[in-house]
């Protein structure tokens, strides 16, 4: 079936997770993670994850917000690093993250195709609008989907509902992309024509369901979607 909208997961598939980091170390107050800040970054993200999963298993709903404070908590003290300015100047870093280099083109052009573009993320719809603002990203996205109108994180079905109900779409016409092997995963369970944006080269997932294209990056999705 003719693909028509097509969706993205926001952190880590359009916005570069680790650039808060990256960016808090580039300053001299935070010399303290000059050397391991993409450690920093990758155990961040990993506990940011973890814990939206085991939330949502416990039927222990928070918002994204929450998670990501919770997350850099543990992540400052597992690399021995503390202090209210340098774990200030990371949340704040975080509402602006940087968006991969080829997402603006990349979204242009199925905008100019006249396909659905839209973000389903566990992001709350203030942390997604302030990504969304920062990088200039709000005239090449039709929607910007949040967990919190069903307060459970992904992968439960009903956040993969929400494509649906927005668009009024069949499930076959949805193309989604996420840099989460397990989002895929899930996403081509539930019926999407799936797109795993593996920019680390990893395995794949051992999961019963696995996405459809696998890419080094966000660039060949319009040729994916038809365009």
């Amino acid at each position: 079936m003719t693909i028509t909208t097509c969706v993205f997961d926001a952190y880590g598939t359009l916005f570069d997770v680790a650039s808060a980091a990256r960016n808090a170390a580039g300053r001299p107050e935070n010399a303290e993670i000059a050397e391991n800040w993409a450690k920093l970054a990758g155990d961040w993200r990993q506990k940011q994850l973890q814990y939206s999963w085991l939330r949502a298993v416990m039927g222990a709903h928070t918002d994204f917000w929450q998670v990501t404070q919770d997350g850099l908590d543990w992540a400052m003290e597992a690399n021995g690093v503390s202090g209210a300015r340098l774990r200030k100047d990371l949340l704040d870093l975080y509402w602006s993250l940087a968006a991969y280099d080829e997402v603006p083109a990349m979204l242009a052009a199925l905008k100019a195709s006249g396909l659905n573009t839209a973000i389903l993320s566990n992001g709350s719809p203030d942390m997604l609008d302030g990504a969304v603002a920062s990088a200039g990203l709000a005239d090449r996205l039709d929607a910007v989907l949040s967990v919190e109108s069903v307060g459970i994180f992904k992968p439960d079905r009903r956040v993969y509902d929400l494509v649906g109900t927005h668009f009024g779409c069949r499930v076959e016409e949805v193309l989604f992309v996420s840099s989460n092997g397990w989002d895929a995963a899930a996403a081509a369970e539930y019926g999407f024509a799936t797109a795993w944006v593996n920019r680390s080269g990893e395995p794949v997932d051992r999961l019963p369901w696995t996405p459809r294209h696998q890419l080094q990056d966000l660039t060949g999705i319009p040729a994916i979607a038809g365009v």
